[in-house]
């Protein structure tokens, strides 16, 4: 299915730059596009018993829409004001709008003028993936569970094929067409990068009229777990069997930079739990403890340097480290991370003048985390992923 999406992409790219095949002079400044993906904030049918949600209609709880607000302070922290985004899409659904509405609203904090909700395009396409006959069951509901079987339920959920039986106009949350009356995960995906290749890559990569050149672009996608996941499952070329371990928690922007000419990813590959990615994440104090659950390693270490490097120069003073574990332990007391702790036992070896940068602070969270054997360290999410390993004491 990877296949199938990338290349989609590729046959995108090559359509409107055919001169995209010669080097780039190795003096020339690559042009690069921003694509930021967000999952909506916390619904009412997320906790505490989680639904099959799908495309029922359901609004954001306050906590949602906190988050919504919290990562549009994010982005507006790390430079992506809402200024600099020259488009937005979401789903038809009111979890995603109402989280795309009040994220762009905080990234333009108190200057309201520079952003319209105008700019706000709502695709079908990019709805959640619809759980037939399901939808609107608890996940864990023992009639659900008897009447098909764990391991059946269990493949509607973690396979790329598996689906659940398609529901008709007798059931509550049936719909008209076109709307689908089940899909698998592979169904959803297709549906996704349909929506891409129609719309998305469009608007980030050729169209005339927004307030930036493609080549300095932003566009905002704000839509479901599953809609972001196929994305990211093509954007990063993850194998079939590896993109149900794709997790995306919510209302956590993650960001991917397109070489306009080519329109490929330029950010090179960090160890991820379904491989390699190009995503960067936006680690922050408030929502380090989600993404501890969907990323490891090498892409866990360089979300969390990047969240202490306040300047954005990749270097990090013990001031910069001390005042951004500060923050860490303002939210978590009990915080045990370890590249956090290797953040600790640096700032303590640091004279006040002295900084460090990306690639050593890497090597030394990579080295300690791979150093970590039981009973000192149990691995709190993804088997053979340093990185998040969960400290059963203080870091010496």
């Amino acid at each position: 299915m990877t296949t199938i999406l990338l290349s989609a992409l590729r046959q995108q790219r090559c359509s409107a730059h055919s001169a995209s095949n010669r080097p780039t002079p190795p003096f020339q400044t690559r042009a690069v596009s921003t694509l930021i993906l967000l999952r909506h904030g916390q619904s009412q049918w997320n906790n505490p018993n989680p639904r099959f949600t799908g495309w029922v209609d359901i609004p954001l709880t306050v906590k949602g829409r906190v988050e919504a607000v919290g990562a549009g302070q994010l982005l507006r922290s790390r430079g992506f004001k809402a200024s600099r985004v020259d488009v937005a899409f979401t789903s038809k659904l009111q979890r995603a709008h109402e989280t795309c509405e009040l994220a762009l609203a905080s990234m333009a904090g108190p200057h309201q003028h520079t952003w319209s909700s105008d700019r706000i395009r709502r695709l079908e396409g990019l709805n959640e993936r619809h759980y037939g006959i399901v939808q609107g069951k608890k996940k864990n509901d023992p009639d659900v569970l008897n009447t098909y079987g764990n391991d059946t339920v269990r493949s509607w959920r973690r396979s790329l094929r598996g689906k659940p039986p398609p529901l008709d106009e007798t059931h509550e949350h049936w719909m008209p067409p076109p709307a689908p009356t089940t899909e698998s995960l592979l169904d959803c995906q297709r549906r996704v990068l349909g929506a891409f290749h129609d719309h998305i890559a469009p608007a980030l990569f050729e169209e005339e009229g927004l307030p930036h050149h493609p080549d300095e672009r932003a566009v905002v996608v704000v839509a479901h777990s599953n809609t972001i996941r196929s994305l990211m499952a093509a954007f990063d070329n993850v194998p079939d069997e590896s993109v149900p371990k794709l997790h995306v928690p919510n209302s956590v922007p993650i960001l991917y930079k397109f070489d306009t000419a080519t329109r490929l990813p330029v950010s090179s590959k960090l160890q991820s739990a379904a491989g390699g990615s190009h995503a960067r994440w936006l680690v922050s104090a408030e929502n380090h403890r989600e993404v501890r659950k969907a990323i490891t390693g090498h892409t866990l270490i360089r979300g969390i340097f990047e969240s202490l490097d306040i300047d954005n120069n990749r270097d990090l003073s013990a001031a910069e480290i001390d005042r951004g574990l500060r923050e860490y332990l303002k939210e978590d007391e009990k915080l045990d991370c370890v590249t956090v702790a290797v953040a600790k036992k640096v700032a303590r070896e640091m004279s006040p003048r002295e900084t460090i940068s990306l690639q050593s602070f890497e090597e030394r969270a990579l080295a300690a985390a791979q150093g970590l054997t039981a009973p000192h360290a149990k691995e709190s999410y993804f088997d053979h992923d340093p990185g998040s390993m969960v400290l059963d004491e203080q870091f010496p």
